[in-house]
């Protein structure tokens, strides 16, 4: 690569590089298989992963014998981490740019006590930077002194699929806070806020779906997914996941002591029923991830789950189960939502009628502002704004939103609707 007299040429053999990385790390993971292995030798693997870590020990003994104050520097520099083929060392009070600098130097000099081909190489700096436990850490990451790169984050969940996006969503946003904007208050007050959001039932539905890839129709133990798939499959054969299909679910309420896979259901059919989510379940599963990040910040991050902005709660009224046939709904005034007798708006509201037929007539022009606006970008994605949405993709949020924002148009509009025929409109 360093003979390479074009860009192109240089991208090439860095690639076919990468190739042979990959290709001898497979070979690896091969002899490192006890039960169904291509290549079983656990004596290779091992000797590999000893050859490593007294590699990685080597290399954090040498960082912290040559970078000290016994050898002229200000500062005793201390390898916090290594994992596999990195160590990263800590150099107190140095600038972007300086820690650059010792990084480079450090990786010339330890690379002239190893046997050739093996040599160090400066890769990246990262500031500020956050290690929760083993593989698991985010950092502000450098690869040039004068602006970072990106948030870099390792076995943290943004990216799982079987996490649902308010997971995802609010680890990222929490650490753009922490790393980027370097407020710790302000990601504190951010996930109370959310928190409260969640448990009044404000969350998009969108934001709570969870998928998993259906393997196959039976397991040992019963799975969420697993089980809504045969569900699925009495209610219409025809539109059911198969194998190998991705399921998307929410975990609904149920009675005590139900257990979760019998209360996973479809996202669609929750909107439809009016289902209420147990927003106890999506809680408990934010606390884990969110409480491992800010664990490094303050001493009990239990409290962001608990206290005064916990205390209200909305629960929706399902319009199925076993006792919904013997329950009669009550009137409610389209203005207040208090429970009335007769008509659509309590005593209080008639006064000003007119003035509530155009703020529901404004929230209605609203939502279907928002249904054009998703519609639009469905259509995008399709590649014509001539033709209709045929999309059923259930791993898109969008999909969701979509179906959300109709039933709340279909609601608005009855309330109107109820509103207008009690009155001179």
């Amino acid at each position: 690569m360093s003979l390479a007299k074009n860009e192109m040429t240089k991208k090439v053999l860095n690639g076919r590089q990468l190739a042979l990385k990959i290709s001898a790390n497979s070979v690896y993971g091969y002899t490192g298989t006890t039960t169904g292995g291509q290549l079983p030798c656990l004596e290779v693997a091992t000797t590999i992963t000893c050859f490593g870590r007294d590699m990685i020990e080597f290399t954090r003994k040498e960082v912290e014998k040559n970078f000290c104050t016994d050898r002229g520097y200000s500062f005793n520099a201390r390898v916090i981490y290594g994992d596999t083929d990195s160590v990263m060392v800590l150099f107190d009070d140095q600038s972007i740019e300086g820690a650059m600098k010792l990084g480079e130097e450090a990786a010339r000099v330890i690379s002239k006590k190893f046997i050739k081909p093996i040599r160090l190489e400066f890769e990246k700096v990262y500031c500020p930077f956050l290690l929760m436990n083993k593989k698991r850490y985010a950092g502000l990451l450098y690869t040039r002194p004068t602006a970072y790169d990106r948030i870099d984050s390792k076995g943290i969940e943004t990216v799982r699929r079987d996490f649902s996006l308010l997971v995802q969503t609010m680890v990222d946003t929490v650490l753009r806070k922490m790393l980027i904007d370097r407020d710790v208050e302000a990601a504190k007050e951010y996930t109370r806020r959310k928190v409260a959001d969640l448990l009044q039932n404000k969350i998009d539905l969108s934001l709570l779906v969870q998928t998993k890839s259906l393997g196959k129709m039976e397991y040992d133990t019963k799975l969420p997914h697993v089980e809504l798939a045969k569900k699925l499959r009495k209610r219409d054969p025809g539109t059911a996941p198969s194998v190998g299909d991705r399921v998307s679910y929410v975990v609904i309420q149920g009675s005590k002591g139900q257990s979760q896979y019998e209360r996973a259901e479809d996202p669609l059919y929750v909107l439809e029923k009016n289902l209420p989510i147990d927003t106890q379940h999506y809680l408990e599963g934010l606390k884990k991830p969110l409480c491992r990040i800010f664990e490094g910040v303050m001493s009990n991050p239990e409290v962001l789950f608990t206290g005064t902005h916990t205390l209200k709660r909305t629960v929706c009224i399902s319009t199925q189960g076993a006792l919904s046939k013997f329950i009669k709904r009550g009137l409610q005034c389209v203005g207040c939502r208090a429970v009335i007798k007769e008509g659509s708006l309590c005593k209080y509201c008639q006064q000003n009628e007119a003035e509530i037929v155009v703020r529901k007539m404004e929230e209605i022009a609203e939502k279907e502002k928002e249904h054009s606006d998703l519609w639009t970008e469905c259509q995008r994605c399709q590649g014509s704004l001539h033709q209709d949405v045929i999309c059923i993709n259930r791993d898109c949020p969008i999909f969701y939103r979509r179906a959300k924002v109709k039933k709340d148009i279909s609601t608005l509009e009855e309330r109107l609707s109820s509103l207008c025929l009690s009155s001179d409109w």
